[in-house]
This record gives structure tokens, C-alpha cells and sequence, in this order.
């Protein structure tokens, strides 16, 4: 036995294996569409305001997530993990296949992109809080930590492998052969989740009363150092997310390379992400101070393109910038699968998901218009400004989780509240 629970996560437990194989062709494939049509709309289609029209992609691929949460919540809590990732990913298959179809019979004007990027992020918008709140079913309660390593660690590579493949497809290809590489991502990805077998929610003894599902407000009421976190997540992503529409810019008006360099750039932010989800959980200490420090070097990472425009250090420095986003990440999320009672999972996570990515349409829309009037350089310094003040935030808090370790909740505890 001892030798079994020495081998990878992944070779050991077939079902995460699958799952596992599903999220990175199912992210990779989100990813590369998204830095694809970025880099398309840059260098192929906006002559002019290009920053309102990468602005208006990005808030369609993000919008989704922060408007559907209740009807998410109630789909993950009713259908089983592997009916929701098959279904959405298959979805998001057959869109972008039809997308694929529309510019292999001809152009396709900058207008058609828009539903089918919105369409893509509803079906991610199901996909993604499912991951997290399938970790339980398919994996033994010890190995919770590491699956959520395991989870970040394959987000950052998906993200990575799809970000430097896109804009080089878009190269060599065009719009049809970005559209029709996603297609198949999706397809493989909702092959893989059909096969994967996610084991029923364990029923509680016959002398505990049955937790009860409750509303999405009275989830965060009871757990206030959660929701006093993810606000501050919410708050560094607000600033962090221009990322995706600021770099393209970047690469465009201050460094004035091609694809190539663009690659790369999303590369050096990739594999700091994938590097820091990796080593995240060997970080010491609360997470909450973890995040506070990581958010700081995330800040400084930030600036560092701002004053200093030379493809190495920004390079260099997204590095950096992924690293501290991947670190932080992993210490967070496991935090809350432990901290969140089984039955409430399906609507926090959806929950979280939405307080997050609430702020990305927010972000990708001003930034894309600030884009258009101010330098990339200007906007790498706000960004850097903007998240220090959820550093000392998260740095206040890490008291509160002292206490919530002294005394872990349990879901008894956290029902009582709701009698």
C-alpha cells in the first residue's frame, strides 16, 4: 500500500487521470481561442481601437461566469460531475467547429466572433467551478491537497500550451485552423470526461442529520474569512486580468515584434504559473500570508515591464508575475476545499468563480479603453498600484485564519446557524 501512495497522483487514479485529460484539452482550448482572436483582431482585423475591441472579446469570454452563478450552482448540485464536463465540452465542440466551417467557406467579419466567444464562455463558465467540486469524488480525502496542485498546475499548463500555440496558428493557419485546433481540444476533452467514473456523495450516519443546500448568500454569511478573501482575490484580479488585453498592445506599440515575440511573452507568464501552482503547497506558513506576499511580488512584476521595455525583463517578469498568481492560487483553493462543508462545495465554488471573474468584464473593458488614450507602459504601473492594497488586506486577515485553524468547521457546525 505504502508503495502505491508513492507513485504521481495521476498514475495511481485513473478516473482524475481522465478528468485530468479532459481540463487541459478543455482550458488549452478556452485559452488558445481567447489569445488567438486577440492577436487576430491586433494584427489582422482592428486598424484602429484596437484596445476597445480586445476590451469587448475579453468581456464576452468572461461575462458568463459572473452572471450565470445561481443557475450553475443549481446544475452542479443536480447533475453528476462527469454529465456537466462531457455535456459542456462537447457543446463548445460543435460551436467552434461551426465557426471552423464559416472560415474555411470564406471570411468571417470581426462582428461573427463575438456570440461564438460568448457561447464558448457559458459552456466554460459550467466547466470550470465543476473541476473543484468533482476533487471529491474522485480522489481519497488525503489527497485533496494535491489534486488541487494537480488542477492549478494543469489550468497553468493548458493555459500555457494554448496561449503560445494560439498566436502562432493564427500565423500559419488563420481564423480557420485556431477554431477548427479548438474544435478538436473540446472533442478529445469531452471523450475523456465520458470515460472517467466519479464516485456518489458518502451519506453521513444515520445519526447525523443530513446537511441541507442552501442559498448561495447564506453560504459566504457563514463563512466570513472566506468571503473577506475571495474579495480580495477579486480585487487583485480586477487589476491583474488586463494582462490579457494589455500585452498584445505591449507587444504591438512598445516592443514592436510579431507573433513570435507574443508567444513568448504569454509563455514566460505560463510556465511562472505553471511553476508556482507546482511548488505552491511546500510555501510555509498561512495562506493568507502567503498571499500577501506573493501578491506583493505580483505587483513588482507588474511594474517591471512598465519601467524597463526590453523583451528579456518582461519576459523575466511575467515569469515572476505567473509564479506569485500560481503559488497563491494553490494555497487559496485548498483552503477552502477544507474549509467548505461537502454539501455547500457546488455553490461556493460556482460562487467563487463568479466573484472572481466578475471583475474581468469590468477590467477587460477599461483597460481596453484606457488602451486606446494611454501607453501599455502607463497601464503595467496601475496594474502594479492597484493590487498592493489587497496585499495588505490579505496580510490583516491572517489572524482570523489562525482561528479558523485553531477550530475547523465542520458541516454540523456550519449548518447550526441555518436551523
Amino acid at each position: 500500500m505504502s508503495d502505491v501512495r508513492t507513485r504521481p497522483l495521476l498514475l495511481r487514479n485513473r478516473d482524475f487521470a481522465k478528468v485530468w485529460t479532459a481540463q487541459v484539452m478543455a482550458q488549452g482550448a478556452f485559452r488558445m481561442l481567447q489569445v488567438g482572436l486577440v492577436w487576430w483582431i491586433v494584427s489582422h482585423v482592428a486598424a484602429e481601437r484596437r484596445g476597445l475591441a480586445t476590451g469587448l472579446l475579453m468581456v464576452l469570454g468572461t461575462l458568463p461566469a459572473a452572471l450565470l452563478v445561481p443557475v450553475v450552482a443549481r446544475v452542479l448540485a443536480r447533475h453528476t460531475g462527469r454529465a456537466v464536463l462531457r455535456g459542456t465540452t462537447l457543446a463548445a465542440a460543435g460551436v467552434a467547429a461551426a465557426l471552423a466551417v464559416w472560415a474555411v467557406l470564406g471570411a468571417v467579419p470581426l462582428a461573427a466572433v463575438y456570440p461564438v466567444a460568448l457561447a464558448l464562455a457559458v459552456c466554460q463558465a459550467f466547466f470550470d467551478p465543476c473541476i473543484p467540486t468533482s476533487v471529491a469524488a474522485l480522489v481519497e480525502a488525503e489527497d485533496i491537497e494535491s489534486a488541487t496542485a494537480v488542477n492549478l498546475a494543469t489550468l497553468s499548463l493548458a493555459g500555457l500550451a494554448g496561449a503560445f500555440t494560439a498566436p502562432l496558428l493564427v500565423e500559419r493557419t488563420g481564423l480557420a485552423g485556431l477554431v477548427l485546433g479548438c474544435a478538436a481540444c473540446y472533442a478529445i476533452s469531452g471523450t475523456a470526461a465520458g470515460l472517467a467514473r466519479f464516485r456518489p456523495p458518502q451519506d453521513p450516519p444515520a445519526s447525523t442529520p443530513a446537511p441541507r443546500r442552501r442559498r448561495l448568500r447564506a453560504i459566504l454569511a457563514e463563512l466570513p474569512l472566506l468571503r473577506s478573501i475571495l474579495l480580495c482575490l477579486a480585487a487583485v484580479n480586477l487589476f491583474s486580468t488586463a494582462v490579457f488585453v494589455i500585452f498584445p498592445l505591449y507587444t504591438k506599440s512598445v516592443l514592436h515584434a510579431d507573433a513570435t515575440t507574443f508567444a513568448l511573452l504569454e509563455a514566460g507568464l505560463g510556465v511562472g504559473t505553471l511553476l508556482g501552482a507546482l511548488s505552491g503547497k511546500h510555501l510555509t506558513g498561512r495562506a493568507t500570508s502567503v498571499g500577501a506576499v506573493c501578491v506583493t511580488g505580483f505587483a513588482l512584476a507588474l511594474a517591471l515591464p512598465g519601467l524597463f521595455p526590453h523583451r528579456p525583463a518582461v519576459i523575466g517578469a511575467l515569469a515572476m508575475a505567473g509564479w506569485c498568481v500560481g503559488a497563491v492560487g494553490v494555497r487559496f483553493v485548498a483552503l477552502f476545499q477544507r474549509a467548505v462543508p461537502a454539501a455547500d462545495k457546488p455553490g461556493f465554488f460556482a460562487l467563487m468563480q463568479a466573484m472572481i471573474g466578475a471583475t474581468f468584464p469590468v477590467a477587460s473593458l477599461v483597460f481596453g479603453l484606457l488602451g486606446d488614450h494611454l501607453s501599455p507602459q502607463t497601464l503595467c504601473l496601475v496594474q502594479a498600484v492597484g493590487v498592493l492594497p489587497a496585499a495588505c488586506a490579505l496580510y490583516a486577515l491572517r489572524g482570523r485564519e489562525r482561528a479558523l485553524a485553531a477550530a475547523p468547521p465542520t458541516e454540523t457546525t456550519l449548518l447550526e446557524g441555518t436551523a
